[in-house]
């Protein structure tokens, strides 16, 4: 069933991971998608395998629109002009989907090029690392929304998704990784303030251990609790599709919990269920 139709989206990130699940999913609901990020055929970020172009096709493949354009979410004037012609092209906006991120960069799936891992202490961590989770991650995801809100508000409607992951108030055990993912979520609480007098929903949304190009990767690794970057894409479209969802705004919300209350599963016919931090 189409859902989306004629519903425009941007997925910031869309060559890969959960940007690309989400990108995917939004097409299966016929939405128009326009799939952003630096990664485009023939010239990908650390030459890892995934781009813009072929997941734009394959949401036209699946019923949507996909429509790729590159995007460097750390230059300002990218992301002004991605929507300028966003709103040149459609004349509106129903879905922003931040999803972008850095700090894996030169990371093997198990340690960084300078031999440290994620579970290193603070002090033993590059400072290129916090640079590119918050500007990379945090800071792309101001700057879009910043551009993305007043093509929303002609619309008066929109949702704002916040790829991020909750905590549940324990230690994720990464400081720079912790205050990155702390700060999406709070991202999500503060825009849903100023946004609620406008019928824009702002959402954090927590995947848990997703099935990404980079680990499956990795050789060896235990997959049997990870979920499809699909599951997290159906979890966007249940949100779109929610005449309700100005309720869930300013929340975290879990994947695994949605599915549950929207009633949809993984790709496999299995519902994961919320991810939860230990101790």
């Amino acid at each position: 069933m189409k859902d989306l139709n004629g519903a425009v989206a941007v997925v910031a990130g869309g060559s890969r991971g959960a940007g690309r699940g989400i990108a995917l999913s939004l097409g299966d609901a016929g939405a128009t998608v326009y799939v952003t990020g630096r990664s485009v055929r023939g010239a990908t970020t650390e030459n890892v395998p995934g781009s813009i172009d072929e997941t734009a096709e394959e949401v036209t493949a699946r019923g949507g629109i996909g429509i790729a354009a590159r995007c460097d979410y750390t230059v300002a004037e990218d992301v002004e002009a991605l929507f300028e012609r966003v709103r040149s092209e459609q004349g509106r906006l129903d879905i922003l989907v931040n999803s972008a991120w850095g700090g894996n960069e030169k990371y093997d799936g198990r340690r960084f090029d300078d031999g440290t891992t994620y579970a290193n202490p603070f002090w033993e961590q590059s400072l290129e690392r916090w640079e590119s989770m918050f500007t990379r991650g945090v800071r792309s995801y101001i700057v879009a929304s910043r551009y993305a809100v007043p093509l929303m508000l002609q619309g008066k409607s929109g949702l704002i998704v916040n790829v991020s992951f909750d905590d549940n108030g324990r230690y994720i055990g990464h400081l720079y990784y912790d205050l990155a993912k702390s700060t999406m979520n709070r991202l999500a609480f503060a825009m849903a303030q100023e946004l609620r007098g406008h019928g824009i929903a702002a959402i954090a949304l927590s995947p848990g251990h997703m099935r990404t190009e980079r680990v499956l990767a990795v050789e060896g690794l235990d997959l049997s609790d990870t979920e499809s970057t699909e599951y997290i894409g159906r979890a966007v479209v249940a949100l779109a599709t929610d005449p309700d969802v100005m309720t869930k705004s300013g929340g975290i919300h879990a994947v695994g919990a949605l599915a549950r209350e929207y009633g949809f599963t993984d790709v496999d016919g299995t519902q994961p269920p919320p991810f939860v931090m230990p101790g």
